[in-house]
């Protein structure tokens, strides 16, 4: 079974990044995958110093294991000032190569204004250079605020297929590249 590991870079209450990723993770889970959703709102990291080690926070070393013990991962960032959100770039910042190396990661960003690309192809570079496959698909939620309904859900149609191709590229390629 494949494992996926989702992250939301937003430490807000009723927070759109983790509805889309809440949805995601259904999804995924829907297609067989085992799915561990990491609450950046619950945990307790600090700033990234480059560092190794940090004794003092033991959230850090439960993100790391998470991420290890991973093949794939699910990564919501809110778009802040057209780019990926700290909350994200930092918990990526407290993981190396050895954490990183060889995942894949399906990417979602979620916007207050119109649909772009601006975070995810940032989040792309930054995942390039830790060596984790990006899939192909990707998904933009833009106007979040009109975008879900009371319930959490995805008004539109298309956005909401979408997700389900991402769902299925996400666990099939997560199958073909996962390395035990």
């Amino acid at each position: 079974m494949v494992k996926i590991v989702g992250i939301a870079g937003s430490l807000r209450a009723n927070s759109y990044s983790q509805m889309a990723l809440g949805l995601a993770a259904q999804r995924v889970q829907a297609l067989g995958a085992e799915v561990e959703i990491l609450d950046l709102r619950k945990m307790q990291l600090p700033f990234c110093d480059g560092g190794d080690e940090y004794p003092d926070y033991p959230d850090v070393k439960r993100l790391q294991d998470a991420v290890s013990n991973a093949d794939g991962l699910i990564l919501v960032t809110p778009e802040y000032h057209g780019s990926v959100s700290g909350v994200l770039k930092n918990a990526l910042d407290l993981m190396s190569f050895e954490q990183l190396s060889g995942k894949v990661a399906g990417l979602i960003s979620v916007l207050g204004g119109q649909s772009n690309s601006n975070a995810l192809n940032d989040l792309r570079v930054i995942l390039r250079w830790t060596h984790t496959w990006s899939i192909l698909e990707q998904v933009a939620i833009g106007q979040a605020w009109k975008a879900f309904s009371a319930e959490g859900k995805l008004l539109d149609e298309k956005l909401s297929q979408r997700l389900d191709q991402f769902a299925e590229s996400l666990v099939e390629t997560s199958q073909k590249l996962r390395k035990n």
